[in-house]
């Protein structure tokens, strides 16, 4: 099913213990200025433990909210894989809209003007953005200096931490789809 930002969709136990492993790692840091999280469930309940595992109040986001995929919330990947537009979302996404939803560049402007937003505020300071796979490929993408119509070939995994530093001479990644339990990726 492609959730999109379907309401009511919690972590399941495994959701849980990945948030948890997250905030253990994130935990250790020497320092985090803040963390913020999409609005949707399960971003929330994945940022709440790495905000108490700091001591923080979670803070809120619209900005790091999931793709909008419109009237394709809720539908089967296996039909929308049928679909002929399918390709296009795979291979060209900067050329696509959803339907009643936004586009791939819309969404990737968003986040990055989120994340710059968030630098700008807690300047010098780590910051913690619980954001969404898409969301996240999008902002790696820019950071890489990646045309979005390859941040497809990026993979996000529930509950992985990803790194990126950004500076007076732009974004460097750090890390990329780190479990959060420091174990290895698949």
């Amino acid at each position: 099913m492609l959730p999109g930002r379907a309401p009511g969709l919690h972590l399941s136990d495994d959701g849980r213990r990945q948030a948890d492993a997250a905030a253990r790692r994130i935990g250790a840091l020497e320092r985090v200025a803040a963390v913020y999280a999409s609005p949707l469930e399960r971003a929330r309940e994945t940022a709440a433990p790495i905000a108490r595992a700091r001591g923080l109040a979670l803070r809120i986001d619209r900005g790091l909210l999931e793709l909008d995929v419109g009237s394709w919330t809720g539908v089967r990947l296996d039909r929308l894989s049928k679909r002929p537009e399918w390709a296009t979302v795979q291979r060209y996404p900067s050329g696509f809209r959803f339907p009643d939803g936004e586009s791939f560049v819309e969404m990737q402007a968003r986040v990055t003007a989120t994340l710059a937003a968030l630098v700008n505020r807690h300047r010098g300071g780590v910051v913690v953005a619980v954001s969404h796979a898409d969301p996240i490929k999008a902002a790696l993408a820019q950071a890489l200096g990646m045309h979005l119509d390859l941040f497809q070939r990026l993979a996000i995994a529930p509950g992985s931490i990803t790194t990126i530093a950004y500076g007076a001479l732009g974004p460097m990644v750090l890390g990329m789809n780190s479990p959060g339990d420091g174990g290895a990726g698949s």
